[in-house]
């Protein structure tokens, strides 16, 4: 039941770890909101993954039981986590750093 997504029309729901993201996200073009905006800060897993479905959200988040929920619901979900954020400053090094 997951549904595709024209990149066009993505309109993004930030978790409460990747609120800090919408001003750059908004920088690059993309149409985002909190779940602070939204009256969902606090909230549990199940009442957010609900909103983004209502509102036909692409939930950002880094806890992986929303993501797990949104995609038990068919929502589409952006899972961030540690091993993800690692990768990138993994890469980020290795560009900085001259080859041996």
């Amino acid at each position: 039941m997951n549904e595709i997504l024209s990149v066009k029309n993505v309109k993004i729901l930030l978790d409460e770890m990747y609120s800090g993201l919408k001003p750059f996200l908004k920088i690059l073009g993309w149409e985002a909101q909190t779940v602070d905006d939204v009256g969902l800060k606090g909230a549990d897993d199940e009442a957010i993954v609900e909103h983004a479905a209502r509102n036909s959200l692409l939930i950002i988040t880094q806890d992986q039981m929303t993501a797990d929920l949104a995609r038990l619901k068919g929502v589409p979900c952006i899972l961030i986590g540690l091993v993800e954020i690692a990768r990138i400053v993994d890469k980020a090094l290795r560009d900085m750093s001259p080859d041996p």
